[in-house]
């Protein structure tokens, strides 16, 4: 018979199996508006930027997703970087142009680009 600490290690277990498969785990973690006033904004380019990166293979150990309503709407399209060990960081009014940008300077060389972070 299992016991209720048994089964609380395997849900626990199955928990990070699934994390880590999903990719939740990476060093980077990004995060797209994709609110419906984010997309009419242009966020569905910067997320195709991002995507096509990581299908690409250009970055890895990247965990992207899209993100619910932020409610700053004259911010958008906003994209959100956590990366392990550090504070988040929140880009403000990306475009495909800024997004690749973001990709060079901040994912790959380790920049963070002040001008264009919400403060």
């Amino acid at each position: 018979m299992t016991t209720p600490l048994q089964a609380l290690q395997k849900k626990r277990s199955e928990a990070v199996r699934r994390m880590v498969e999903k990719g939740y785990l990476a060093r980077f973690r990004v995060y797209v508006g994709h609110a419906t006033c984010e997309i009419a904004a242009g966020a569905g380019e910067v997320w195709d930027v991002f995507q096509e990166a990581v299908r690409s293979g250009r970055l890895k150990d990247v965990y992207l997703s899209a993100k619910g309503c932020a409610g700053r709407c004259n911010l958008e399209p906003m994209v959100e970087i956590i990366e392990k060990d550090r504070m988040p960081v929140k880009y403000s009014k990306v475009t495909p142009k800024r997004a690749r940008e973001i990709i060079e300077r901040h994912l790959l060389a380790g920049e963070v680009i002040t001008a264009w972070t919400i403060k």
